[in-house]
């Protein structure tokens, strides 16, 4: 089967929601977040209020980033079911932020400032820690979705979703952590090294240094 390629409609969507957001971001950094109002980021971004809500819901979703959920999710899926669960989910995770913060020179200095800026919007932001939770949790389930886990035999839907809770854990403090040290280390080394702390250092895979 051959790969589908995004149409020009999604392809400009996409354009869209990626100006939008990078210019909320940019003013909920400079003047604070409840500082800012939709009209303000839509005004910023050139485009009207109405399409910033096409794209954005909720204030709040101008700061979190859908990414990870999906990437996680395939990374997940596309693992062998053979490995065990905390390897599954782990390597996902890692793979996932070398993804967000990945790219050459320029681009990869722009794609972690851009993760840094986010993340300590939700860290110093109530409404965003709040929304964050609401991410987190449907994260988590995504995860279970995607290791596959028998539906019919509750022990097995357990075991994927304390697997799950425990790496998004680990994470999450991974992700505390990278944006109080102003981003160093890179994050999936980061996040490599609480997985290991959490779980041993036999719980994922050695990466590969560039």
């Amino acid at each position: 089967m051959s790969e589908r390629h995004p149409t020009l409609r999604e392809r400009r969507r996409s354009e869209t929601r990626r100006l939008v957001q990078a210019h909320a971001v940019r003013l909920f950094t400079d003047h604070g977040y409840d500082a800012v109002t939709v009209a303000d980021v839509a005004e910023a971004a050139g485009v009207s209020a109405m399409t910033v809500y096409r794209h954005f819901p909720t204030k709040e979703d101008l700061v979190l980033i859908d990414q990870p959920a999906q990437l996680i999710a395939e990374h997940v899926a596309a693992s062998s079911a053979t490995q065990p669960l905390v390897q599954r989910v782990g390597s996902a995770v890692i793979d996932a932020a070398a993804a967000l913060t990945g790219g050459n020179g320029d681009e990869q200095a722009a794609n972690e400032l851009f993760l840094l800026d986010c993340l300590r919007l939700m860290v110093s932001t109530p409404a965003l820690r709040a929304r964050h939770l609401d991410s987190q949790y449907a994260l988590q389930q995504a995860i279970v979705n995607a290791l596959e886990a028998d539906a019919t035999d509750p022990d097995a839907t357990f075991r994927a979703q304390a697997a799950t809770s425990a790496c998004l854990a680990a994470m999450h403090t991974a992700l505390t952590r990278w944006a109080e040290s102003d981003g160093h280390p890179k994050l999936p080394d980061l996040i490599a090294q609480a997985l290991s702390a959490s779980f041993g250092d036999d719980a994922v895979p050695t990466r590969r240094k560039d």
